[in-house]
């Protein structure tokens, strides 16, 4: 489905990225996404101290898990893709970004719950249905992490709403 892309950059808040998104709950930490251009954006991911995932990493010493930095990132990128690439918005069917592969991370400083974690993001289109992810995680300015991912666009019909 093709939607109207607004002049760059534009900003997309929690509300913006969920109606994009199906990811709810506890591993959504989405809070606000800037597109700079069709495939360069500037994002932020926040962690509550009270959320489930943070409550077990680790018990009297709350760290937020690097996996959930490359899953915020893939989100990221994910929604930023849907909203302002056209390319990804002419895919035929309803399509959602899947992470299909973690090609290189590195954490550099640990992150802690209530910290908001700001990514740049760049994506690369690498074949009909894949997109690289680069991004630079920074907390307070400093780099906490770099991390690659590959994206690859599905079709939701493919996807059971139950899992049994």
């Amino acid at each position: 489905m093709r939607l109207p892309i607004p002049e760059f950059p534009f900003t997309l808040d929690r509300q913006a990225i969920e109606s994009l998104l199906p990811h709810r709950g506890p591993i959504f930490a989405c809070r606000q996404l800037i597109a700079r251009g069709p495939r360069t954006y500037s994002a932020t991911a926040h962690w509550a101290l009270d959320n489930a995932l943070i409550q077990g990493h680790f018990p009297g010493y709350p760290l937020v898990p690097g996996v959930m930095l490359i899953e915020s990132v893939t989100q990221l990128a994910g929604a930023g893709l849907l909203s302002a690439d056209a390319y990804v918005q002419s895919l035929s069917g309803d399509r959602i970004g899947i992470l299909a592969s973690v090609r290189r991370c590195s954490f550099k400083r640990p992150v802690l719950p209530e910290q908001d974690v700001n990514f740049e993001i760049t994506c690369r289109q690498i074949g009909d249905a894949a997109v690289q992810i680069n991004a630079q995680a920074l907390v307070e300015g400093l780099e906490v992490a770099q991390l690659e991912t590959l994206m690859v666009y599905a079709d939701r019909s493919q996807f059971s709403v139950s899992m049994r």
